[in-house]
């Protein structure tokens, strides 16, 4: 049975039907419009019929009607319990569509929604009757769905293949008997042959499937919108097998699609780029977004001269002039990755020469990210600038973490999405094992006071957020043993995954890390990091759930030093439970014997002594003992912050002697973070500046600052909270925005 999907809860829909048909290579065309905040495209999907049907066709063709008959039937009753007269009565507020007329450059004649519709379709097509041709003596045409939202599909079409010259040697059989019957299938087999070729192949390969993307049109198919969905079918055609293996589709993004931001840089100018959005691509183009599809692809952009084109290709793009004014960029990838890996970003970027990446800080001129900190797709990671001055630690170390994702993430990557911290929790463990290592000059013994310091820094964060958050929100396998179930056509849901808040928690990060850190103090870290390199050899290029990790490394631990160590007991202390695993309970106090750590705490007992005799003193100015204070690390200033913000009340000329001490507003962003939590805890109003600052030039680290500004209830904060919003709205990405709009209206 399908999975059922309720449009009010926070859970993202897969749509993509991939049991039945599997994309294997997407051939993108892009213009870029920076007037209307539009991406015009055109993109040709290659197929294979995938393994559900694939299998149940082995038993015979009733057994494979029956499984699209269940799914029809069901597609019928949840479309159509309402009586169609007019089509937007339709409960699920989709929209039927026959063919459309306008192409690319053509004008476009959808309604406000971005879908066609004409007088014919709306007076003569039932929903039921366009989901499966009920109709037809019990015969039911095939339907591919797609994973699309905020796009206005303006046409769809199958290619003809066969046109292509020079074609015929993908063909077994160069003969046809019946011309239409025959030229179906043989344009179905040249997609075959062309999809499987051996990966030594590649450049032929992608040579012919920019062939096929150039041949005409051989008939147009008839296409559905729906809120998450793009449905197409071919009259008459009842199987994956039968249906076209090469269509062409027309659409356009709109201004507000959730797969792409349109703002500006540092310097005023246009740019849009890809931002890591919940919803991945599929307000970008039409595409199969399960982690299943893994697929390869080609892109073609157009945009006017000055904008640079990045993207996530293999390859390092040079420019060509297409007329006066417009360049074209072309990329490829020719290793298989699913589509929300698909990256691009537009806008006038510069290179940064090495030698010159202090002045470039200094003037601004790098590739700049108002929203999130930090993102990585192949060949191309996304910084903000949050993460740039003060020092190298805090870039270095985001750095460390994206790079950590070509291996967890990218090269293998969770079969189930739901499954964040097969990819979070691995890149979280090997940052610092990457730092470190980056660090050539530090011995091992600092390396280990960095790295135990580094951990009760996550410890306390991971006990902050289990305290604030919800505790559904907490667990790392949320479907438990339904993990990695996908229901008959392939369609799934990720838990939480359009849930606002979900972005900003760390705890499958944080989680994932101690797990993986336990694991490696059992076993020993070289062992462990041995085992790692196993599992990355043995499943790359592969999708995996928690227990293939866990099987093949409880595999190689000796069994004197298994002891209770198990995948379910794993499961039941780390994955499937809420709050703070109890293994880690208990490890709390342990780092706070790390030499760093003590350091920090004898410098927070000067600050708290001084402090209280202040304000004993009252206004009397006596003089003072001088207090001498350390420097400290980056990591060891935000355990101090974290430490003082634990403090009750401290005395306005403690924060000034305290930024004055550390330079506080010339330290990382986290560091900074933490100075703006105790400038509005202690209402320090000569730091609101910094508090501005902060919200306006770092804006996603700067969320909660906003709930913090309002719950003191003190009117200076709240007007600032409100003034820094109005200010920053526009630049924000729509889960920030929301989650801030939440936390001031």
């Amino acid at each position: 049975m399908e999975t059922q999907l309720d449009p009010m809860t926070d859970d993202l829909p897969l749509m993509a039907n991939t049991s039945y048909m599997l994309v294997k290579h997407y051939i993108l065309d892009f213009d870029v419009d920076f007037k209307s905040k539009v991406i015009e495209g055109i993109i040709v999907l290659f197929f294979e019929t995938g393994s559900r049907y694939r299998k149940t066709s082995s038993t015979g063709k009733g057994s494979c009607q029956s499984q699209f008959g269940e799914t029809c039937k069901m597609r019928a009753s949840e479309l159509c319990h309402t009586p169609v007269t007019n089509v937007s009565a339709c409960s699920s507020k989709t929209e039927y569509n026959d063919i459309a007329v306008c192409g690319k450059g053509e004008e476009d004649t959808s309604d406000k929604n971005g879908n066609h519709s004409n007088e014919e379709q709306a007076s003569g097509i039932s929903s039921s009757k366009d989901c499966c041709d009920i109709e037809n003596h019990g015969n039911k045409d095939f339907l591919l769905v797609l994973d699309c939202c905020d796009l206005s599909v303006l046409k769809v079409e199958e290619v003809d293949v066969a046109a292509v010259s020079g074609i015929e040697k993908f063909t077994r059989s160069a003969e046809l008997t019946d011309v239409s019957k025959e030229l179906e299938n043989l344009r179905n087999q040249i997609v075959h042959e062309l999809v499987t070729l051996p990966a030594d192949r590649w450049k032929e390969q992608l040579y012919y499937f920019t062939r096929c993307s150039q041949a005409p049109g051989c008939g147009e198919l008839l296409f559905t919108t729906g809120t998450w969905s793009l449905e197409i079918r071919k009259s008459g055609i009842q199987t994956p097998t039968d249906f076209p293996h090469a269509i062409r589709i027309w659409y356009k993004t709109k201004p507000e699609g959730r797969s792409v931001t349109w703002t500006t840089d540092q310097s005023g100018r246009p740019c849009v780029y890809t931002m890591g959005s919940p919803i991945n691509n599929r307000a970008l183009f039409p595409c199969q977004e399960p982690p299943i599809a893994l697929s390869t692809w080609q892109a073609s952009v157009q945009t006017a001269a000055g904008f640079v084109v990045l993207m996530s290709g293999e390859n390092s793009a040079e420019p060509v002039q297409l007329r006066e004014g417009i360049l074209s960029w072309y990329y490829y990838v020719t290793m298989p990755m699913p589509a929300s890996t698909f990256t691009i970003a537009v806008g006038c970027w510069q290179e940064v020469k090495q030698q010159s990446f202090t002045a470039a800080i200094q003037t601004n001129i790098e590739f700049s990210l108002p929203s999130s900190q930090a993102d990585f797709s192949p060949h191309i990671i996304f910084l903000s600038q949050s993460v740039l001055p003060g020092g190298s630690h805090l870039c270095g170390t985001r750095l460390c973490h994206e790079i950590a994702h070509a291996w967890f993430g990218l090269a293998i990557g969770a079969r189930d999405w739901t499954e964040e911290w097969i990819s979070e929790g691995f890149a979280t463990f090997l940052e610092d094992i990457f730092w470190a290592r980056a660090q050539q000059q530090l011995s091992h013994d600092e390396v280990r006071g960095q790295r135990e310091l580094k951990a009760l820094l996550r410890w306390r964060r991971l006990r902050d957020e289990v305290q604030n958050s919800e505790e559904e929100l907490q667990v790392l396998r949320p479907k438990k043993e339904s993990t990695g179930e996908l229901s008959e056509s392939g369609a799934s849901v990720v838990k939480h995954g359009l849930k606002a808040e979900k972005i900003f928690m760390q705890v499958h990060y944080l989680k994932g890390y101690f797990l993986l850190q336990s694991l490696a103090r059992t076993i020993g870290e070289a062992s462990y990091l041995a085992s790692l390199r196993k599992f990355v050899h043995r499943f790359h290029g592969q999708l995996v759930l928690s227990q293939d990790f866990l099987c093949m490394l409880l595999e190689d631990i000796p069994e004197q030093k298994k002891s209770e160590l198990t995948v379910e007991s794993i499961f039941q202390n780390w994955l499937d439970t809420s709050g703070i695993p109890k293994p880690l309970l208990e490890e709390g106090e342990t780092w706070k014997e790390c030499q760093l750590v003590q350091q920090v705490s004898g410098e927070v007992t000067k600050w708290i002594q001084t402090n209280r005799r202040i304000r004993k003193s009252g206004k009397k100015k006596r003089k003072q003992d001088e207090v001498i204070f350390q420097k400290l690390l980056p990591d060891q200033l935000v355990l101090l912050l974290e430490s003082l913000l634990e403090e009750k009340t401290l005395c306005p000329r403690i924060l000034q002697c305290l930024e004055k001490t550390y330079q506080l507003r010339e330290q990382d962003a986290e560091v900074r973070h933490r100075w703006c939590e105790l400038v509005v805890k202690h209402k320090y109003v000569p730091g609101y500046g910094d508090v501005e600052k902060f919200l306006r030039e770092d804006q996603a680290m700067g969320v909660y600052l906003y709930g913090e500004l309002m719950v003191n209830e003190d009117a200076k904060q709240q007007e600032l909270a409100h003034k820094c919003f109005a200010a920053a709205r526009e630049h924000m990405d729509a889960s920030s925005a929301k989650v801030v709009a939440e936390m001031l209206f």
